[in-house]
This record gives C-alpha cells, sequence and structure tokens, in this order.
C-alpha cells in the first residue's frame, strides 16, 4: 500500500486530491497549517498533519511524523490579483515564500530518501497561468513559472535514481477560494488607473464556460503519480488542456 504526502489539504485542489487517493485505498498525509480531522473522511489510512511550507521546522516536523513517503503532492500555494505597479514587493516575495521556496524545500528534504530508495514521485502543482499570460496575475505568474523551470531540471538530475518527477497545471478555478485566501494582500492592487481595465478583465472571466473543477485537478494529480514514463506536463481541466494543446502548436 502506498502513502501520498500533500501540502495544501484545508480546501480546493488539495482537499479534494486527498480524497481522491483515500477513495483509491492509498495511505494519505494530509497537511495544512492548521491541521482539521473533520475535513476528510475518517479512515485508519489518514493522518492529518500540521505543516507550513514556509518553515524549515515545520517541514522536518511533519516529514519525521509523516516516515516513508512514496508521493510528494506540493499542491500548497497563495494567490495575487492586481496590478504589479501598485503590489509591494513584500507581497511579492510573500508568494514566493509560499509558491516556489515552499516547494523547494520540500522537495530538498525529502530527494535523499527518494535517491536512498531509488524510488519516489514528485508532483508538483503549478497553474496554467504559465501556459499562457494572464492579466494582473505577474507576480503569482512569475512564481509558478519558477517551478515549472525548476521541476523540469530536477527531473534530468533525478530520473537516473529511479525518481520521477511532474508537473500539474490546473486550468482557471471559480470555485476555489483562490480570490478569497488573498483578500488582504490584495487590497489597493487595483489603483484607479487601472480600474477600467480591471473591469473588462473581470467581464471576461464571467463569461468563461470552460474551467477546472477540484476533481479535474484530483484526477491529474492522481494519473501524474502513477505515470512510469518520462510524461512531464498533466495539465487539468478543460481550459487547461486547450492552452496546453495551443502552446505544443506555437
Amino acid at each position: 500500500m502506498k502513502t501520498v504526502l500533500i501540502t495544501g489539504c484545508s480546501s480546493g485542489y488539495g482537499l479534494e486530491t486527498a480524497r481522491r487517493f483515500l477513495a483509491q485505498g492509498w495511505n494519505v498525509i494530509a497537511t495544512m497549517r492548521t491541521p482539521r480531522e473533520d475535513l476528510l473522511p475518517a479512515s485508519d489510512r489518514l493522518r492529518v498533519l500540521a505543516l507550513d511550507v514556509t518553515d524549515p521546522d515545520s517541514i522536518a516536523r511533519a516529514l519525521e511524523a509523516a516516515g516513508p513517503i512514496d508521493v510528494l503532492v506540493n499542491n500548497a500555494g497563495i494567490g495575487l490579483f492586481g496590478a504589479f505597479e501598485a503590489t509591494p514587493m513584500a507581497t511579492v516575495r510573500e508568494i514566493f515564500e509560499t509558491n516556489t521556496f515552499g516547494v523547494m524545500a520540500l522537495c530538498q528534504a525529502i530527494i535523499p530518501a527518494f535517491r536512498q530508495r531509488r524510488a519516489g514521485t514528485l508532483v508538483n502543482v503549478t497553474s496554467s497561468a504559465t501556459l499562457a499570460p494572464f492579466p494582473l496575475v505577474a507576480a503569482y505568474t512569475a512564481s509558478k513559472t519558477a517551478i515549472e523551470g525548476f521541476t523540469a531540471s530536477l527531473r534530468h538530475e533525478l530520473q537516473g535514481f529511479g525518481v520521477h518527477v511532474k508537473l500539474v497545471e490546473p486550468g482557471y478555478g471559480p470555485t476555489t477560494r483562490f480570490t478569497a485566501n488573498g483578500q488582504q494582500r490584495m487590497q489597493g492592487l487595483i489603483p484607479e488607473a487601472y480600474a477600467p481595465f480591471a473591469h473588462s478583465v473581470f467581464a471576461g472571466f464571467a463569461k468563461v464556460t470552460a474551467t477546472t473543477e477540484a476533481a479535474d485537478v484530483a484526477e491529474a494529480v492522481w494519473s501524474a503519480a502513477n505515470d512510469a514514463s518520462g510524461h512531464l506536463h498533466f495539465p487539468a481541466g478543460a481550459d487547461a488542456v486547450a492552452l496546453a494543446g495551443q502552446r505544443r502548436l506555437c
């Protein structure tokens, strides 16, 4: 029976992914900053652990408590929407601490065990913002694009040790808490000069018909975790799949 550790399981993609692996009979270690046992069905194959990916000590404690794992899913992330001009660099650094450096830190912490066992899979969750440019998410896109390059390079480093490295790229998920989770840090990031443009962008989102559901991402993560080939990219959601197809044609 395999074991998966998933970050960011308090809501959205991480929570649905944990449910999917549980339903498939895996041992699941669901991590979140503030553990909540009630979010997932009770199971002797489930453990809920505290983990803040921006805290090295928290990472060390979680991995020690987790024990040997077969798959690490780096799903935890925070969103940001606003004009880059108005975004404080402290906020940009906050985004990178979670979306970029947190992912790198967890990978670095688990790689020795995977390398020594000559087995294991790293699944890093990014965004369809890396497949095609979107306005008003420049800092967020940069944080996720960094992980795309990092993951592609890491795949080459680890393939000789039998370790698989994958990317899952979710599309636009209106049912997630992307905006709600970032309300405080987004205050004041649409100055008056950008308001007309921002309104047009919001209006465009309202017309989007092809979107991504949490179940789409859980399915893509499941596929990536069980893929033994050299395939790297796993777009998740109808919109992300379409964007990935367009990118291949360019």
